[in-house]
């Protein structure tokens, strides 16, 4: 009895044997690998795949954006491909493997379905079932098994894709945060009550117009971005995110072209009302682009609104004595593109209201300053008592005639100094350039000595000696002009004057590494001191040709 069981279970055994090796193993094998390539595609062509996440829009509060499919849906894709090889596997065995043959075999019944007559042939049907369902399930069970061992090496090659996408990810972002820290590319917002940090800035996509807030490598891809309206976007300077229209996170304003690409220098125009801070700038920005037209340095608008706002104050100066007063709280930056070789900068020109350095508060609620690179302090001698009381008879109508501001030189300099301090912590750093306005007053007064080559002088004679010697102790460099922007402004300009009035704005951009130092004229005090004479000197001593004094 014990061999006849033997000889049936090796026959059950060899029949198992034939039907795994011989075709169920081969077969369900190729069903599940069948499987896993038609489950990574679409799975109703045309209908949206429930595994792809939605594309959160602007009105949403998500990105409009794609993820990137190494991110996320190459394993979405992989596990759902895995699963589904798995589940036809089985679904095989116990469809056509046991349902279907074992079961037909147990039953006495062909392939076509009719009923065997032939007791001899069923009973060898009988004998065959069990070994047909043990091969298939073996089958099913190896093929599951392979299949397996497959996907697991596909997902160790996935992961090593996944490193390899997001290392290069963070390897751009990387790359671009050191480039703009070498370059002390730190981007600010231009416009009144805001003037934050923009680390990044909001990028528009040039088709649906939806804002990209996460334009940069990273989840939604290293080098491009898919914009969910098919747009593509590139995640780099390189790629071209620099063409895009750029907005500020904070107040949804349009930043400039250059943004994020040059090295801003923020120079803010201090003085009290009336000292004639709008006319120097606007002198300023004439002579910069004298110069363009007399060298190789290059200038440039930054922005539609900025060429617009310097035509409107050219017709008012051409129209005018006298340019309006600054009004409207606090001032929009104004911006122009300044290149000389290889090197450009993104100046940011504030002029302020006088009134915003009255007192302390308000000249803390000027948040611009805490980005300060340098200062343009604007000197109305006129206004300074001291001065004042040595004028007399004439000389004092023309100095009323002219408008003096409220407030001194002296005065404005002690409200801004202690606040300037606290805003940026690194005043003794910057670079303050002391222009002395009204110049063309200043000529016709005989109370007054002429104001000559070494304006730091002159403005010791006059009295404002405590005002060089703090100029002098507080900040890293100093640098004096006597300015007329009546001759550099409006009808009858001239070219000279417009370029000499530019002098100030070059030599701040030359402490931010721009080489603008050789355009500007002859160092007066390096020429006395060739000579012999001496100047006077503040507390602190400064290395040869880093003080400096011209006349405009």
């Amino acid at each position: 009895m014990n061999t006849i069981a033997l000889y049936l279970l090796g026959f059950v055994a060899l029949i198992a044997a034939a039907v795994c090796f011989g075709n169920a193993l081969w077969q369900l094998l190729a069903q599940g690998v069948r499987a896993v390539c038609s489950a990574l595609g679409p799975r109703q062509e045309g209908r949206p795949d429930t595994r792809i996440p939605d594309v959160g829009g602007g009105a949403g509060g998500g990105e409009p954006a794609e993820l990137a499919y190494w991110w996320r849906q190459m394993w979405v894709d992989s596990a759902t491909a895995g699963g589904f090889a798995f589940r036809v596997i089985w679904l095989g065995f116990t469809g056509r493997w046991t349902r279907h043959t074992t079961a037909r075999l147990f039953r006495g019944i062909r392939s076509n379905g009719i009923p065997e007559r032939n007791s001899f042939v069923q009973l060898g049907m009988w004998l065959v079932a069990p070994g047909t369902f043990l091969g298939a399930l073996v089958g099913a069970t190896l093929a599951t098994v392979f299949l397996a061992l497959a996907l697991a090496v596909f997902a160790v090659l996935l992961g090593l894709v996944w490193l390899g996408a997001a290392g290069t990810a963070l390897v751009l972002r990387g790359v671009e945060r050191g480039w703009a820290t070498a370059l002390r590319i730190r981007v600010k917002c231009p416009y009144p009550g805001c003037y934050r940090p923009v680390p990044l800035a909001v990028h528009r996509c040039p088709g649906c117009r939806e804002p990209h807030a996460r334009l940069r490598p990273g989840r939604y891809g290293a080098l491009r971005h898919m914009c969910s309206c098919g747009q593509r976007l590139g995640a780099t300077r390189l790629a071209g995110r620099g063409r895009l229209t750029a907005l500020c996170p904070h107040c949804d304003q349009v930043l400039p072209d250059a943004v994020g690409t040059t090295r801003v220098v923020h120079a803010p125009l201090v003085g009290g009302t009336s000292s004639g801070k709008t006319m120097l700038m606007a002198a300023m920005v004439e002579g910069l682009h004298a110069w363009s037209r007399r060298s190789d340095l290059r200038v440039e608008y930054a922005s539609t609104d900025d060429r617009q706002t310097a035509n409107s104050l050219n017709q008012e100066l051409q129209q005018a004595t006298w340019a309006h007063a600054t009004t409207g709280g606090q001032p929009r930056a104004f911006m122009l593109t300044v290149t000389l070789g290889r090197r450009r900068r993104l100046l940011y020109l504030y002029d302020p209201m006088g009134e915003s350095l009255e007192d302390a508060e308000r000249v803390r609620a000027q948040h611009y300053l805490a980005h300060t690179d340098g200062v343009v302090l604007v000197a109305d001698v006129l206004a300074e008592p001291t001065v004042r009381t040595k004028l007399s008879g004439a000389d004092a109508d023309r100095a009323t005639a002219a408008r003096p501001s409220p407030q001194g030189p002296w005065e404005t300099y002690q409200r801004l100094a202690g606040e300037l301090s606290a805003l940026t912590g690194r005043r003794g750093r910057m670079s303050v350039a002391t222009v002395v306005t009204k110049r063309d007053v200043l000529d016709q007064l005989d109370s007054l000595p002429v104001a000559g080559a070494r304006i730091d002088t002159w403005l010791t004679e006059i009295g404002l000696g405590g005002l060089v010697r703090a100029l002098g102790h507080d900040f890293r460099a100093d640098r004096y002009w006597a300015v007329s922007a009546h001759a550099a402004t409006g009808a009858g300009s001239l070219d000279s004057e417009q370029r000499r009035a530019a002098e100030p704005v070059l030599w701040l951009l030359a402490a931010s590494g721009l080489r603008t130092g050789r355009l500007i004229g002859p160092d007066p005090a390096a020429r006395s001191g060739a000579k012999g004479s001496k100047g006077p000197k503040g507390p602190k001593e400064k290395s040869p040709g880093e003080k400096r004094f011209d006349t405009v």
